[in-house]
C-alpha cells in the first residue's frame, strides 16, 4: 500500500526508515519531510495541519495509511477529519481522536483523567488569571521545589521548576496575566514536585488491546549534568537499565492497563501511541504527563529496536487486532545523541552546510532539522541530526554514537557529552 507520514523531524525520519523496510509498503510519502526522508521517500511540501491539502494528496496518490508524527494535527482533530469524510474513512490513521489528544493538549484534562481512573500522579490544582491569588495560596501549602505547567501545548517548554516561593508566585503571575507562554498559559497547573528518576514508556493501542514498546530515558536540558534551558530533547537511551521486570509489572498494572481501559470506558476513540512520562519515586511509578504520539528523540532509540514489521503492527491497530501480534524486540541497548545548532534552544541560524554524513559507519543517521539546498544538506532547525548506535551495554553504544558524531561537521554544532551520567 501507499503510506503517508506527517512531520519533518527525527521522529518522522525514523518512522520512514522502519516503514520502507516493510514489504507491505509500496510508495512512502512524507509531508513535509527533511533531507533524510528525501533519500528514502517522496517529500511533499504540505503543512501537517493543512487538512484539505492532506486530503487531496491522499486521494490523488491512493494512500491507504497515514502515520501522524507530531501532536499539533492530532490536537486539531486530524483523525476526526478522516473519520467524518466518506472519501477518507476507510484509511488507517495512526493517531487518536481530538478528544483523546486532549491528554496532551490540556494538562488539566490529563490530570482529571488520571484522578478519575486512580492512576498514581502528583497532587495538583489549576488556576486562571482570575484565580491567580488562590494559586499563590496553594503554592504556600507545597514544599519546594514548585512545579508550574502551562495547560496548553508549548512545544515541550511550558514547565517551570522553581526553588524559591516568591519566584514561583511571580512566575505564576507572569504566566497567567502576562501570557508568558501565550495562549498555552491562559490556565496553569500547579503541582507537587516528585523526587526520583524519570523514564518514558511507549504504548501502541488499537482502542481495545495494546503492546508495550521499549522504555527510554531522554535528556531535556541543554547543558551537561542536566543544567540550563529545556529543549525538545538532547538524546535518549533504550531500554532504561533500572526498569526491571518487577518495576515494569507495576507500570503495567497501575498505569498502562488503567489508561487503556479508562479510554475505552469513556468511549474515547484512541488508535495510536500513548507516551507516558513517568517518574520512579522510591520503588513506585507515578505519571508526570501523557503525550499522544511518539517522543523525539526517544523514537530514534526505541523504534530501531522493534524487529516486528511496523506496517503490519499499524494494520493490526486499524483492524483492532493487536492481541494477534507478537512484538519482537532487539535485546541490545540503543543510544541516540542529538546534535544541535549553536544558540538552541534560543535564537540560532539556519542554512549551515552539514558534511561527513556519508562517513558514518556502525550507527544510524536520523535527520531532524535538515533540508536540501542546491543538492547540499543544510541545517533547518534547532535539533539537526541524531546518531543512534547499538551495543550489548548502553555505555558501549554511546561510545559508538560519540565516535561517529566526531565525523559530522556544521558551523556551531553542539551536543551533550554526558548522556547516561545518571544511570
Amino acid at each position: 500500500m501507499n503510506i503517508l507520514v506527517l512531520g519533518s523531524g527525527g521522529r518522522e525520519h525514523t518512522f520512514a526508515y522502519k516503514i520502507v523496510e516493510s514489504p507491505l509498503c509500496d510508495t512512502l510519502f512524507v509531508a513535509p519531510g527533511n533531507a533524510g526522508t528525501a533519500a528514502i521517500a517522496t517529500n511533499v511540501p504540505i503543512a501537517v495541519t493543512d487538512f484539505p491539502a492532506i486530503k487531496d494528496l491522499v486521494l490523488r496518490e491512493n494512500i491507504k495509511m497515514v502515520v501522524v508524527g507530531p501532536e499539533d494535527p492530532l490536537v486539531q482533530g486530524i483523525s476526526d477529519f478522516f473519520v467524518k469524510d466518506s472519501q477518507l474513512n476507510d484509511i488507517v490513521v495512526i493517531g487518536p481522536s481530538k478528544e483523546g489528544a486532549q491528554l496532551e493538549g490540556s494538562k488539566e484534562y490529563a490530570k482529571e483523567f488520571l484522578f478519575r481512573h486512580h492512576i498514581p500522579t502528583a497532587a495538583y490544582q489549576s488556576f486562571t488569571a482570575t484565580t491567580v491569588n488562590e494559586g499563590k495560596q496553594f503554592l504556600e501549602t507545597l514544599n519546594a521545589p514548585y512545579v508550574l505547567k502551562a495547560d496548553g501545548l508549548a512545544a515541550g517548554k511550558g514547565v517551570l521548576i522553581l526553588q524559591d516561593i516568591e519566584e514561583a508566585k511571580a512566575e505564576l503571575e507572569n504566566m497567567l496575566t502576562n501570557k508568558k507562554f501565550g495562549a498555552a498559559s491562559e490556565k496553569v497547573v500547579v503541582e507537587e514536585f516528585l523526587d526520583g528518576i524519570e523514564l518514558s514508556v511507549f504504548v501502541l493501542t488499537d482502542g481495545k488491546h495494546y503492546v508495550t514498546l521499549p522504555t527510554a530515558k531522554d535528556y531535556k536540558r541543554i547543558g551537561e549534568g542536566d543544567t540550563g534551558l529545556n529543549t525538545g530533547g538532547m538524546g535518549a537511551i533504550s531500554p532504561v537499565p533500572f526498569a526491571d521486570e518487577v518495576f515494569m509489572k507495576k507500570i503495567e498494572e497501575q498505569i498502562i492497563k488503567p489508561t487503556v481501559d479508562g479510554l475505552a470506558k469513556e468511549k474515547i476513540d484512541y488508535k495510536g501511541f500513548i507516551f507516558i512520562g513517568l517518574i520512579k519515586v522510591g520503588d513506585d511509578p507515578k505519571v508526570i504527563e501523557y503525550n499522544v504520539r511518539m517522543g523525539d528523540p526517544e523514537t530514534e532509540a526505541v523504534l530501531p529496536r522493534v524487529k516486528t514489521d511496523l506496517v503490519q503492527l499499524f494494520n493490526h491497530v486499524g483492524s483492532q487486532s493487536l492481541d494477534k501480534i507478537n512484538l519482537e524486540l532487539d535485546k541490545r541497548s540503543a543510544t541516540t545523541v542529538m546534535t544541535v545548532s549553536g544558540g538552541y534552544p534560543e535564537a540560532y541560524q539556519k542554512g549551515k552546510e552539514i558534511t561527513g554524513i556519508d562517513t558514518i559507519s556502525e550507527s544510524i543517521v536520523f535527520h531532524a532539522g535538515t533540508t536540501l539546498n542546491d543538492g547540499k544538506v543544510v541545517t533547518n532547525g534547532g535539533r539537526v541530526i541524531a546518531i543512534t548506535s547499538f551495543d550489548e551495554d548502553f555505555r558501549e553504544a554511546l561510545k559508538k554514537s560519540y565516535q561517529n558524531i566526531e565525523k559530522l561537521h556544521f558551523e556551531d554544532m553542539y551536543y551533550r557529552k554526558d548522556l547516561g551520567f545518571d544511570l
